[in-house]
């Protein structure tokens, strides 16, 4: 799909944002009498997300009221429901609308946001009707820049919703040569027993018993100024290995390559909006199947990361850190201004947070904070998470230097963003998410299913943390 506002040239509808309290004689003073003496008798009292449509002379539709429930007491506080406005795209009429007014604390641009989120429909395999309800994006908002999050966002839902038969190494690898292609970047791609030549052997060994050949792919964009670094975990399914995983837990296993979906969502919108011209842009995602098969890796091996630190697997479905560090070394060996790495990595997270609320581990407070509060000023919250210090010798096991599934499972979030910092010393900060990457129940603006995480954030936060 594409994102997309209406036109503005053609016919439209008035649309008015109303709070409680403002219906009867306190309604807007463009509402005509008969508009007002009409919303009272439907009993339109502005609760948030109900609705109310205005009629017009000779039975037409006149327009909509809109309910947005009371403003905000204290703005530092999230609200509840991230994307209000986005409930119209489902209530009203198909055809084009504009806001007719703009209430004080409402912000227009999350509002026009959510509007361009709630259109989205993944149909890939059946036919969803899309809400014909179009919104004229408000006159003193970024139209472009909307739209190219909105395409980061629809590109990442769509790369997480595809199963894995559709959407395994290979075709991730197109995905990522499409984009490249598209913005004039550049690409190279190391595949198969290649990553043991180039000194990969983790991604390797991960990824040696799937279908599909593992691979590595590096896209670097043209560009002036500071380098960023994203590295996104590209396990396209996860059985676990053969420390096999609970058919219960495997049901959503097409979703762990959620990370290098929300690398390229983002690495989209940064090239749509030219940003990718002031920074040196790389995106780095191991892309592997944790399969099971003769030559799967196995508990208790020993292995050799690229840094030459040993790893003892305790786990084999503790798999994505372990390909994340041989890209993370990659990474670091450039040494970037800045070094990200997207993950689903952890249950721990989900079990401390939710769902909805990524940790971001990341020892630079000015950076932590500055990418904090983007995300709660663009409605894409994370919540900081601490590199505990304390719990370095709980991944330092007795015969090798590192320990990839440390025994009793407390902090596991924590312990595995300790592990991944292990591989970045060279960069001059580094930060660390732990999506989930999906949206378990249909929200407004967030469908049922794949979900980006983390990417408006970064996006809000660049003018701080890369001047």
């Amino acid at each position: 799909m594409i994102p997309e506002f209406a036109d503005p040239h053609a016919p439209s509808l008035p649309l008015w944002l109303i709070r409680p309290g403002a219906t009867g004689a306190e309604l807007l003073a463009e509402i005509d009498q008969p508009a007002k003496d009409w919303a009272r008798a439907q009993g339109f009292s502005a609760k948030l997300g109900q609705w109310c449509l205005l009629p017009s002379t000779g039975g037409k539709l006149g327009g909509a009221l809109f309910g947005i429930g009371a403003e905000p007491k204290d703005t530092e506080r999230p609200s509840r429901e991230r994307f209000v406005l986005a409930r119209a795209v489902e209530a009203l009429p198909a055809g084009n609308w504009y806001l007719a007014n703009r209430p004080q604390g409402f912000d227009l641009t999350l509002g026009a946001l959510g509007w361009l989120f709630a259109q989205y429909r993944f149909t890939r395999y059946k036919q969803i009707e899309a809400s014909g309800a179009r919104l004229v994006c408000p006159p003193d908002v970024d139209r472009e820049r909307l739209i190219a999050m909105a395409a980061g966002e629809y590109m990442a839902r769509d790369l997480i919703n595809t199963p894995a038969s559709d959407m395994g190494p290979q075709e991730l690898e197109q995905v990522a040569r499409d984009l490249a292609h598209r913005h004039g970047a550049e690409i190279e791609v190391i595949r198969g027993d290649d990553l043991l030549i180039r000194n990969f052997p983790m991604i390797h060994a991960v990824g040696r018993a799937g279908a599909q050949a593992p691979r590595l792919i590096d896209i670097r964009f043209p560009g002036q100024g500071p380098q960023l670094t994203l590295v996104g975990k590209g396990v396209c399914f996860d059985t676990g290995g053969l420390d096999i995983k609970p058919p219960s837990s495997m049901a959503l296993m097409k979703k762990d390559m959620g990370g290098a979906a929300n690398v390229l969502g983002l690495a989209e919108t940064l090239a749509r909006l030219r940003l990718t011209e002031g920074i040196r842009l790389r995106i780095l995602i191991p892309a592997v199947e944790n399969a099971i098969s003769a030559n799967s890796f196995r508990p208790g091996d020993i292995l050799t990361s690229r840094k030459g630190l040993t790893v003892e697997v305790n786990n084999t479905d503790a798999e994505g850190r372990l390909v994340l560090a041989d890209a993370l070394a990659l990474a670091d060996e450039d040494a970037p201004d800045l070094l990200i790495s997207m993950a689903t990595l952890t249950g721990a997270a989900r079990v401390a947070l939710g769902p909805d609320l990524p940790p971001l581990f990341c020892d630079n407070d000015t950076l932590a904070t500055a990418i904090q509060a983007a995300g709660q000023a663009c409605s894409d919250p994370v919540w900081r998470m601490p590199f505990w210090e304390p719990y370095e010798t709980m991944i330092e096991p007795a015969i090798a230097d590192l320990d990839n599934a440390p025994s009793g499972g407390f902090a596991g979030a924590i312990t595995a963003a300790l592990f991944l910092r292990r591989f970045t010393s060279k960069a001059r900060a580094y930060a660390h998410f732990d999506i989930y990457g999906w949206q378990p129940n249909a929200a407004p603006g967030r469908p049922k299913g794949g979900t980006g995480q983390g990417m408006r954030a970064i996006l809000h936060a660049l003018p701080e943390i890369l001047p």
